[in-house]
């Protein structure tokens, strides 16, 4: 029997989460090396994977099948096609830059209550979060996923209601009530997609009588699975509601501002860069696969409100004085671009939303890791705070930039390629809603530059003026982010020739091609 290497990927952070929550409370120190440790070998695995994957081969590659609750039908069947293998290398990258950028964002609270954070705790609730992001990428069993979906609600719970930003106006007393609140709030939106995507699975496995993808799939295939147009409908609705809420999508976006404005900084990457795009991700692999017709019913109104995901994101971006929630609302807007490039049903909008969910990881970690460096300095969220930056900690001030021309897309950097990949699509079948789409550039560019002018340009605001320049170990975390944005900006086809044979297995599952131009070009 081979290696279980998509086992082996999920099990190793797992494994690092049960030990990291095992060391004695006085070890800190070494339960932070440990959970990296346990992130750099779940890295090398995923590499191997990747190298492992051959783009020209089946679509479902790695797999692995055993029986888990036969009674039930349900298996514990893995297997990755290029977008979730790309996805989980994201994962697996990422994961250690978290726990660097966090490093002390669980250690002691020196207050006069003397509260203790668990480290240990920490720690570990980010590897588990890590094991089944890694896992939902990989699974083909519907059921299955579903688990992993719900699952991965509790440790992302504990991590903005136990250990959010510490960098709140109000004080203490009122951090932890909207930690809570946002906490409480991120759960219930989620669980409540989650019920109604439970029905929706019960509902698929009484008309289909398996949970395995595979065989969903090849049932649809040869005409043997009978299922109505309604019923398609409504399974669909019932998966997509919960990947909306997920992802975010306009309106069930709510829950998005609050939990990355409470976190910290490294727990909203997780949740932005990591958690998030399960959403997104599971758009392509269940929506589009299990449901084609309905997916094509519903594509004017997904594309609507992708449409006003863009924009309200973008505006309300531009109106925000705390930096962590504008950075959310950019998020909520580049997440409309992302679902948008998807129900183009074009494979440059598919291929561009998959580079977009990559390279909107890298960007906005990038970003948002530099804010929370300047945050922990100052200990203020709010771009008031700020000013003149740049003049005594230049180098923070660079990265920052650097992060924040990435999140406009700029040319010559990563997101440029996926968002001009996705438009493209998009005009090529819906050209109205392609060049509407295009203001939220305009509003990127502005909230992202007059981001950057308030709190790096001007006079120094003397609360920064003693502001020290970014240290080792966050040089650590940020360079390797900027390398891969100016990589992938330049050159990006290693990543497009993993996804884009999985892309066109999605566009044959929907049976549809690629719009033909009106004029043809010159022989």
């Amino acid at each position: 029997m081979s290696f279980p290497l998509l086992t082996a990927t999920a099990a190793v952070p797992a494994i690092g989460a049960i030990v990291t929550a095992a060391v004695p409370a006085a070890r800190r120190t070494a339960a932070k090396w440990i959970a990296l440790g346990f992130s750099l070998a779940t890295l090398v695995l995923a590499i191997i994977t990747l190298v492992r994957f051959d783009p020209g081969g089946d679509r479902y590659q790695l797999t692995e099948s055993h029986a888990w609750i036969p009674d039930f039908g349900v298996r514990y069947e893995l297997g990755v096609d290029g977008i979730g293998v790309a996805l989980m290398a994201l994962t697996a990258l990422l994961i250690p830059f978290v726990i660097l950028a966090g490093w002390h964002d669980a250690d002691p609270l020196e207050t006069k209550s003397s509260r203790w954070r668990p480290t240990q705790g920490f720690f570990a609730l980010i590897l588990m979060v890590e094991a089944m992001v890694i896992l939902s990428f990989e699974a083909t069993d519907v059921f299955l996923f579903y688990i992993l979906f719900e699952a991965m609600l509790i440790p992302v719970y504990f991590l903005i209601g136990g250990f959010g930003d510490r960098a709140h106006a109000g004080g203490d007393e009122a951090g932890a009530t909207q930690r809570s609140y946002a906490a409480v709030k991120f759960l219930l939106y989620n669980l409540a997609g989650g019920l109604i995507m439970l029905a929706a699975v019960i509902g698929l496995f009484v008309q289909a009588g398996t949970f395995s993808l595979a065989e969903i799939a090849e049932a649809r295939a040869n005409g043997t699975l009978d299922m109505s147009t309604g019923m398609e409908r409504w399974l669909f609705l019932g998966f997509f509601f919960a990947f909306a809420v997920k992802a975010p999508l306009w309106p069930v976006h709510t829950w998005l501002p609050n939990a990355m404005g409470e976190a910290t900084a490294p727990v909203a990457v997780l949740i932005t860069a990591v958690v998030d795009k399960v959403g997104t991700f599971a758009m392509l692999r269940f929506c589009l696969q299990l449901f084609p017709e309905a997916s094509k019913w519903a594509t004017p109104v997904v594309l609507v409100l992708a449409l006003i995901s863009i924009i309200y994101g973008a505006l309300l971006a531009v109106g925000q004085r705390d930096i962590k929630r504008l950075i959310a609302y950019a998020s909520i807007s580049h997440f409309g671009f992302i679902i948008m490039g998807i129900f183009a049903m074009t494979s440059q909008g598919q291929s561009g939303a998959t580079l977009y969910m990559i390279n909107h990881g890298i960007s906005t970690a990038a970003l948002l890791l530099v804010a929370g460096f300047l945050i922990s300095r100052r200990g203020s969220r709010l771009i008031s705070d700020y000013g003149g930056v740049q003049k005594v900690a230049p180098v923070l001030a660079g990265t920052f930039l650097i992060g924040g021309l990435a999140t406009l897309s700029l040319p010559g950097l990563a997101p440029f390629v996926s968002e001009f990949l996705v438009l493209v699509g998009t005009f090529s079948r819906y050209p109205v809603i392609g060049i509407i789409a295009t203001i939220g550039i305009v509003l990127a560019a502005l909230y992202v530059l007059v981001l950057y002018q308030r709190t790096m340009t001007g006079p120094v605001n003397e609360s920064v003026r003693s502001m020290p320049d970014l240290k080792l170990r966050e040089l650590a975390v940020v360079t390797p982010l900027i390398a891969l944005l100016l990589f992938l900006g330049v050159y990006p086809k290693p990543l497009t020739d993993i996804v884009n044979p999985a892309v066109e297995h999605t566009m044959s599952d929907v049976h549809k091609t690629d719009p033909k131009p009106e004029v043809e070009a010159a022989p």
